[in-house]
């Protein structure tokens, strides 16, 4: 084999880990949660902490939804869903590299959400230089989040744990 041949094929091989690199880190966004108030914890489907502030790393999605419960002391418990952001540049990757992807990976969290226990909101922003924006769940949302919880054994801030 000469030597450009050689060459040719270690920019593919080269090109080929990249690509795959791009695609794996696609998979997963990381968001950070704070909350309005001391001592609330917030759980969300899939997520493995419940302390606030703290940062997540979530999976990418293209029909799925994270649902959330946060609770602090006596106050209702705060149920919803996750907006979520629609990334275009995960669905040009996807119908380059491999268009099946685009069924896992159109829609990822937020960078920032702030949880908001008292007055039942959620904010959330790209980045820290944007302003928030404010997202009260509507009602079937938060019993889609209150039913997910049930299911799994944590009912409101008396139950609350891990799950």
């Amino acid at each position: 084999m000469n030597q450009s041949k050689f060459m040719e094929l270690k920019y593919i091989k080269l090109a080929a880990c990249m690509g795959m690199a791009t695609l794996l880190a696609a998979c997963s966004a990381t968001t950070s949660l704070t909350a309005m108030h001391p001592d609330t914890k917030i759980y969300i489907k899939e997520a493995k902490g419940q302390d606030a502030p703290r940062t997540e790393t979530l999976s990418t999605t293209s029909f799925g939804q994270y649902e959330f419960m946060a609770v602090n002391g006596d106050q209702q418990p705060f149920y919803g869903v996750l907006p979520l952001k629609f990334n275009g540049g995960y669905l040009a990757t996807d119908i380059i590299f491999f268009a099946p992807a685009a069924f896992f990976n159109l829609r990822e969290v937020f960078p920032h959400y702030q949880f908001d226990v008292a007055n039942q909101s959620l904010k959330y922003r790209k980045s820290e230089r944007d302003n928030w924006v404010e997202y009260v769940p509507t009602e079937a949302e938060k019993l889609r989040a209150q039913t997910w919880f049930k299911k799994a054994g944590m009912q409101g801030a008396n139950n609350a744990v891990n799950p």
